[in-house]
């Protein structure tokens, strides 16, 4: 309801532009509410008709990305330094873009089956059907133990090893990373093209 605010803002320029220019800004942020809800749901309506394509498209990018790694070793200079003030978008980003949580959805949203599921995706499945606070509580636990874990790797360096040790012990990450996407991509190729025939 709200044309009362458009015919207010009409009013109160004196404008019929003004009024128009009120049921546009109505219209967009009624328009994005609702694709805000109704696109994931279609978004994973096409995720299922299309399953064969895209599992076969995201194994090809995998492999793609782990072959271009291993070619292109620079580093990003945009990663050398992050302000703090940007460490919790750095870490939204990041934590969005390798997957964080994303192998859960299926679980969560029941479209896995029971007989497919090993012992630990059971219960997980179970514990995420409980309520949406046992939702949240997975993840609290999740970044509880991540951040701990991290936390004293970071304050042992920082406090007693220094950069000395981490320069002289350092091995390229980058390229195990690169290697085990491209074994982990030609496995799920190797997969889908078996459950294909």
């Amino acid at each position: 309801m709200g044309w009362p605010l458009a015919v207010s803002a009409g009013l109160m320029d004196k404008s019929p532009r003004a009024l128009f220019r009120a049921l546009w800004a109505l219209s967009a942020g009624h328009l994005l509410a609702t694709l805000l809800v109704l696109l994931p749901f279609a978004f994973l309506l096409v995720l299922a008709e299309w399953q064969r394509p895209v599992q076969l498209g995201a194994s090809l990018l995998v492999i793609g990305f782990g072959v271009y790694r291993l070619i292109d070793r620079r580093h990003p200079r945009a990663l050398t330094r992050i302000p703090p003030t940007q460490l919790a978008l750095w870490s939204f980003a990041v934590a969005i873009a390798h997957g964080a949580a994303l192998m859960l959805v299926p679980i969560y949203l029941g479209l896995c089956r029971a007989f497919d599921l090993d012992a630990g995706h059971e219960a997980a499945g179970a514990l995420m059907k409980a309520s949406l606070g046992m939702a949240v509580l997975v993840s609290l636990v999740h970044v509880t133990a991540m951040v701990g874990a991290g936390g004293c790797l970071a304050w042992l360096v920082y406090r007693h090893l220094g950069l000395r040790f981490v320069s002289r012990s350092w091995f390229n990450l980058d390229a195990v990373w690169a290697t085990s996407l491209i074994m982990v991509g030609a496995v799920a190729l190797a997969f889908n093209l078996v459950s294909w025939r």
